[in-house]
């Protein structure tokens, strides 16, 4: 069994933090003192991403298994999970499963059409050979607005304002992780297991309007269609991956998850 990498802090009912592609548990640290004030977090990395040693074959279904392992293994007993992006779409199908007591997902998988997929794909796998050729002169491009602007526009809404450090291991997270590229390619076979089981669980979708990676405007209305029941969010002002952006609007979302 995979052992994973994780950050555990707070107190209260456990939320487990899942993080997309190329990414690692971080990645959440923009949100994680509000929501440690309200819960047990933990925030994990991903078989083959940040400090967690590779599956011997990645995809999509082969690392939500990886995960449910883990909720089994710290005795998580349907928690709460949040996720981003590959991260949001696990999330939704450990909820289908009966494994979470509320679903959040920002920007998840699984609501593009096949020309949405292939462009995420292929900007994600062009933005990690770029990463690979610029190699020691990425400090120096990612030290800059102009050049933060257009190297992670995919990623932030507001990239200029992100800081160097982390833009720099944003950038890195892609280009080290060893489950990048198969995860990636993954994604054309990977969809939502069963809507229809996610109908009687709490279940937030948060999209960033500013999102070109997985397109707010087409793939948002999608998640709509497809899981009318969910509460439906428009995180303004935001990218795929929202919490630098706006973390009080997205520990917000979670939290409000919260019964009343």
């Amino acid at each position: 069994m995979t052992v994973l990498e994780y950050h555990r802090e707070g107190s209260g009912e456990p939320l487990v933090l899942v993080h997309g592609v190329g990414s690692r548990w971080q990645v959440w640290e923009p949100v994680i003192g509000t929501l440690t004030d309200h819960f047990e977090v933990i925030a994990v990395d991903l078989p083959g991403f940040g400090g967690s040693a590779p599956l011997p074959r990645t995809t999509v279904d082969t690392l939500t298994g990886a995960l449910a392992d883990f909720l089994a293994v710290q005795g998580l007993d349907r928690p709460h999970l949040a996720g981003n992006s590959m991260g949001g779409g696990i999330s939704l199908n450990l909820g289908a499963r009966g494994l979470a007591r509320s679903v959040t997902a920002f920007s998840p998988i699984f609501f593009w059409d096949t020309p949405g997929r292939i462009w995420c794909q292929q900007s994600l796998g062009r933005a990690e050979k770029l990463g690979r050729v610029l190699g020691p002169a990425m400090p120096k491009v990612l030290g800059t607005p102009a050049g933060r602007t257009i190297f992670l526009s995919l990623v932030f809404g507001k990239p200029w304002a992100v800081d160097t450090r982390t833009a720099l291991d944003t950038a890195e997270g892609a280009v080290k992780s060893l489950g990048f590229a198969p995860a990636l390619d993954s994604f054309t076979e990977a969809k939502l297991a069963d809507p229809a089981a996610l109908a009687d669980l709490p279940v937030t979708i948060a999209w960033g309007n500013r999102d070109i990676l997985l397109t707010y405007r087409t793939q948002s209305r999608r998640a709509r269609e497809v899981l009318p029941h969910a509460r439906h969010i428009t995180l303004g002002g935001s990218g795929h991956t929202p919490f630098y952006d706006d973390p009080a609007a997205c520990a917000r979302v979670i939290l409000d998850q919260l019964p009343a």
